[in-house]
């Protein structure tokens, strides 16, 4: 019989990835772009909840010291934040990339500022048709190899507490849906059909399990690594949420656009706070 950490992993990777998917790919194919900057506001504040509600808090219990742990999340931003760099190196090719390129206002909100990934799609349509297909494989390597990070990252969180692996669990599932949702769009404008898109889409949610499943026994002999996991996951999703979210809601500054950006913000938290209140 599965120990009922390795079954909770099995599930929540399996089902999330599944329903993220198939989520992206209702409101990617069915062009509901005005439902994606909603998306991405209640993710921000999902992942926050989940950071300095959960995450953080258990981390620092299981530090050495919190010096250590100060240090680990510190670690993981730069880590990051230079992961990112890579990426947009990646892709450039001179002057005339994701990176560089204008957009306008109403482009980053209708793509919900997925870390320049519309840009991306709109590039390989417009600029690199002897290059169709090349960016979206990109993409999907870059994927698979995150989503299998986020496995591991639940993995983590469920061998130290139920209720945390929930409440991480919950936090990643928020972002993955407006993530697949920018993968869609590149995925359709190199050249895919809608059903190679959704078929992709879902094996790379498969490397979930993988790293879910691997990290399970890994961490089972290597227990002291757990703290400094559950540290980069409070920083990969700080990250997310501050470097390539929030800077695009400063696109709308009116007073009625942010009153909404934070309602959906808050409603996030207290979603994750609801959250774990249901797992207590």
């Amino acid at each position: 019989m599965l120990p009922n950490a390795l079954v909770n992993i099995l599930l929540v990777s399996l089902l999330g990835g599944t329903i993220s998917v198939l989520c992206a790919a209702f409101f990617a194919l069915r062009t509901q772009a005005h439902w994606i900057p909603v998306l991405v506001r209640y993710a921000i504040g999902a992942m926050l909840g989940a950071v300095f509600l959960e995450i953080l808090p258990h981390a620092f219990e299981l530090a050495s010291s919190a010096e250590n742990m100060a240090a680990t999340v510190l670690f993981g931003i730069l880590l990051f934040f230079i992961l990112e760099k890579l990426v947009l190196w990646r892709h450039c090719h001179g002057d005339h990339c994701e990176a560089h390129a204008p957009h306008s206002e109403s482009e980053c909100e209708q793509a919900g500022h997925l870390g320049g990934k519309y840009r991306l799609a709109q590039q390989s349509q417009h600029s690199h048709h002897h290059d169709q297909g090349r960016s979206g494989m990109m993409i999907m390597l870059g994927d698979t190899f995150h989503n299998f990070v986020d496995g591991i990252l639940i993995a983590a969180a469920f061998m130290l507490d139920e209720r945390l692996g929930f409440v991480t669990s919950f936090a990643i599932i928020a972002h993955e849906i407006p993530q697949e949702v920018g993968d869609f769009l590149i995925l359709l404008h190199s050249g895919y059909t809608r059903r190679q898109a959704l078929l992709f889409n879902l094996y790379s949610s498969f490397a979930t399990v993988v790293g879910g499943v691997i990290a399970f026994y890994a961490l089972q002999t290597v227990s002291s690594w757990v703290p400094a996991i559950l540290g980069l996951a409070a920083a990969s999703m700080l990250y997310v949420a501050v470097a390539d979210l929030i800077p695009g809601l400063h696109k709308r500054t009116e007073l009625k656009a942010t009153i909404s950006q934070v309602g959906l913000i808050v409603v996030g938290i207290t979603s994750v706070w609801l959250t774990k209140l249901v797992f207590e």
